[in-house]
């Protein structure tokens, strides 16, 4: 009985069927990964108006300058002075972070309306922090900061005096 299975014959067609088996398995996996690969194509290409839309500044004085020359000017002068809280290491003027444009918008759009830079400075670190201005005010919290560098250097310069002086001494 068992005879018929151990013939060329069977043998020929189970080797047949075993390479059919292994075709269909690879046009299987080779429409797999094709339906997978299209399906990440159309995402992306929908992704696309996306990170566009993002990029579109909504503020208009973000890259566009007044037209006045003086009004310009103090708004040039006021925005070296804000630093991007994107950025931390660059002025509004300077950064192109999206928060800078419309921090830079901001500025412009107070500044044509006839708002002092004093002013629109005050409002920004009213809501941004201290951090936002390189000229941060002294008040009662900050002083400390201002006064340290001071007591540090005379501190020094009493140690060193003191040293010297002891040195001298026979």
């Amino acid at each position: 009985m068992n005879r018929s299975l151990s013939t060329p014959l069977s043998s020929s067609v189970a080797e047949t069927l075993w390479h059919r088996a292994q075709v269909s398995r690879r046009r299987s996996t080779r429409t797999g990964l094709g339906a997978c690969l299209l399906a990440f194509l159309v995402l992306a290409l929908f992704a696309f108006p996306v990170v566009a839309q993002e990029m579109e500044s909504t503020a208009p004085y973000a890259y566009r300058q007044l037209d006045e020359a003086a009004k310009e000017a103090k708004a040039q002068s006021l925005m070296q002075t804000l630093r991007c809280l994107q950025c931390q290491g660059q002025s509004i003027a300077d950064s192109d972070a999206p928060i800078a444009g419309s921090m830079r918008s901001l500025v412009r759009e107070r500044i044509a309306a006839g708002e002092e830079p004093e002013a629109i400075r005050a409002w920004l670190i009213e809501r941004y922090g201290d951090y936002v201005s390189y000229a941060p005010r002294v008040t009662g919290l900050t002083w400390p900061l201002f006064a340290l560098p001071l007591v540090l250097v005379a501190l020094a310069a009493f140690l060193l005096r003191h040293r010297f002086r002891r040195g001298e001494r026979p």
